[in-house]
């Protein structure tokens, strides 16, 4: 796919700045991400590198004593969940520094090696980047490995980014259209198992919200959650089986199964999730409620959210 001007492309004064870096090899990486890294410092701005553990080390050997002002975050473990880098990365780290100061970002949430469930949510948030910073004075940049992503991964970066950089090179994104992105990776979610004996599944309304709670974790510890992970589902439980209720039409159904080294927690009802960036905002210290999408997304490994004319069902998956 090319890039050439385009009157679809973000406006050049826009102070949110969200480009793409084309790279093919190691190379290639450190000649595009270290000297952001550098400028910034230089500049006196914050600086934070969230990408796979491989490619953080690498940036921290490459700038040696002078990356000691950076912040590094493995995103394999920050943003496994897709759903929490927004809020629990980028929007953490900028909403950390001082005002009047430009934050620059390096953030990777694409790699070979993202299974299928994982991609379309990783699609919808760098599509949702975009909204989250309108108007913020900060710079983001995306890497993407030429040599290992499939072309899907890289027609859809032209789509999230209205910059791309290759080879040194700047160009703006012919296809830059975010909005198109989040509504085709609004997909159906494949359907959760017939009932069986792994298979736990319920109606729910507002008097059976704590025995469905308990009932859920139950059959989580059946199928190997303990500890923490346990703790977690009745938690994800909790907040989107009130969510259903409250905004949902006041019932829903649960399905909580294994799948893989996962276990699963689907909620589903008839309310329909008409903002985007729902759960992907920090919560402000004094706001009331309106925090279960959030919650859920910080704690689980992956959510993924369908939503349309007939309902919601929201899927998070939990590592067992």
């Amino acid at each position: 796919m090319t890039t050439a001007p385009t009157t679809r492309s973000a406006d050049p004064v826009e102070p949110f700045v969200h480009p793409a870096l084309f790279y093919g090899d190691t190379q290639e990486y450190l000649a595009g991400t270290v000297p952001f890294v550098r400028d910034a410092l230089a500049a006196g701005a914050p600086v934070a590198v969230a990408v796979p553990g491989d490619n953080l080390r690498l940036i921290q050997d490459a700038l040696g004593a002078d990356g000691a002002g950076v912040r590094f975050l493995d995103m394999r473990e920050a943003g496994r969940n897709p759903g929490r880098i927004i809020p629990g990365v980028l929007r953490a780290f900028a909403d950390a520094q001082p005002s009047g100061r430009r934050v620059h970002i390096i953030g990777e949430p694409v790699w070979a090696g993202r299974s299928p469930a994982e991609y379309p949510a990783c699609a919808q948030h760098e599509a949702l980047i975009n909204a989250a910073f309108q108007g913020r004075e900060v710079t983001i940049l995306c890497p993407y490995d030429t040599a290992r992503l499939d072309e899907r991964a890289l027609a859809d970066a032209h789509a999230t980014h209205p910059v791309v950089i290759r080879a040194g090179a700047r160009g703006t994104s012919e296809a830059y259209d975010p909005e198109d992105v989040v509504a085709r990776y609004n997909e159906p979610l494949p359907p959760a198992p017939a009932d069986g004996t792994d298979v736990f599944t319920t109606a729910f309304d507002e008097d059976s919200l704590s025995a469905v709670r308990h009932l859920a974790t139950e059959h989580g510890a059946r199928l190997g959650l303990a500890g923490l992970g346990l703790e977690n589902l009745a938690l994800i439980t909790a907040e989107l089986t009130t969510n259903s209720v409250v905004h949902g039409g006041g019932t829903g159904g649960l399905t909580v199964w294994a799948e893989g080294g996962h276990v699963l927690c689907e909620v589903r009802d008839k309310g329909r999730l008409a903002d985007p960036l729902a759960g992907r905002r920090p919560a402000s210290p004094d706001q009331r409620g309106g925090r279960g999408l959030l919650l859920v997304n910080l704690v689980a490994d992956l959510v993924r959210v369908h939503t349309g004319a007939a309902g919601t069902a929201v899927r998070c998956y939990l590592q067992r």
